[in-house]
């Protein structure tokens, strides 16, 4: 029996959560990203959960679909490889419920209702192809714990492969709710194949601070975010690879350190200048970077306009950093809509 036959004979589908026969409450989390493939696997403990197994890959699902409109067989074949790590760590496991999602690459490609069905074929890992404001909802459901009691808004965004989202959310009712949310076409992968990866003058690079903020404008507007920040009602929470990165490098890590960087601290002026510094760099500089390395080097400065967008447009000063995203927003539902946490309690 293969490893696909093995995952389906382990757990059943119904509606693309996945039960299993017994009772451990033991719940999986799958986000396959235009960059990212990631895992989570975890277990209920008091108010929040713990990590018994996980994986990330980079995989690069969307590399080139803006220009061409399709999934290339070699970015399906990098995201079936790392799908499969992750079917073979689930089959050795009694997952109480799990769910895979996929974002904006899957969204935009033609392909992409294929490429869900050959992974259901290849890996026996069937995966949801969520639309942007459930995104959204996932992404900011695992950081609402970093938000403080005393700014009663928040702007939560997410900078990711093909996409980013920003999400306002308010407090008053004592409870976080959603108040609107966007997701605008740009992305690290996405913006970072129009820019390229050297060589980036400082022109190309404010023209496209520019672009990104006017995409954001009219939401703002509507929601009249300056407005509440210029009375010291709004705090900011980032939760992307861009927004940690470059924490890393400001907290001066010898290496990226998850327990370093989720929940702490930046500047938006520090975050500018680490940006600043990046931009005048080359590829192999950035790549030489600990914090940075191979994989990151040619999507950073990408990521680093977002931010400086974000911040330009919406001069809060700093913002909590959460290396945490869709794979903990699921696990919150997951656990949540099982009622695990009140039956441990």
């Amino acid at each position: 029996m293969n490893d696909a036959a093995k995952l389906k004979k382990h757990i059943k589908c119904d509606n693309n959560q996945y039960i299993s026969r017994n009772e451990k409450y033991i719940y999986a989390a799958i986000d396959i990203g235009t960059h990212n493939c990631r895992l989570l696997v975890a277990k209920p403990e008091n108010n929040g959960f713990r990590v018994i197994d996980s994986f990330s890959r980079i995989v690069r699902l969307g590399e080139g679909v803006v220009a061409s409109g399709i999934l290339s067989e070699k970015a399906q074949l990098r995201a079936l490889e790392a799908l499969q790590i992750c079917a073979d760590k689930l089959s050795k496991r009694d997952i109480t419920s799990m769910r895979a999602v996929a974002t904006q690459a899957c969204r935009i490609a033609d392909n992409g209702r294929d490429f869900i069905k050959r992974v259901l074929d290849v890996t026996g890992i069937d995966i949801d192809v969520i639309d942007t404001k459930e995104e959204a909802k996932l992404a900011i459901g695992g950081c609402l714990s970093l938000m403080n009691d005393v700014n009663p808004y928040a702007v939560i965004f997410d900078i990711g492969g093909g996409s980013t989202q920003v999400i306002l959310v308010s407090q008053l009712s004592g409870e976080p709710e959603i108040v609107n949310s966007i997701s605008i076409p740009f992305g690290v992968v996405t913006l970072g194949e129009r820019i390229g990866t050297d060589n980036l003058s400082i022109e190309i690079y404010e023209y496209w601070i520019d672009v990104i903020s006017k995409k954001l404008q009219i939401f703002s507007y509507q929601n009249k975010i300056n407005d509440k920040i210029d009375a010291g009602l709004v705090q900011m929470l980032g939760a992307s690879g861009t927004v940690t990165t470059l924490t890393g490098i400001n907290l001066a890590l010898p290496r990226y350190l998850r327990s370093a960087v989720d929940g702490a601290y930046l500047d938006f002026e520090a975050a500018r200048i680490i940006s600043s510094n990046l931009r005048r760099k080359n590829l192999e500089e950035r790549a030489s970077h600990p914090c940075i390395g191979d994989e990151r080097a040619d999507l950073v400065l990408a990521g680093c306009i977002i931010l400086e967008a974000i911040c330009k447009l919406w001069p809060v000063g700093s913002l909590r950093v959460a290396d945490r995203g869709v794979r903990e927003g699921i696990l919150h539902d997951l656990m949540n809509d099982g009622n695990i946490m009140e039956a441990q309690q």
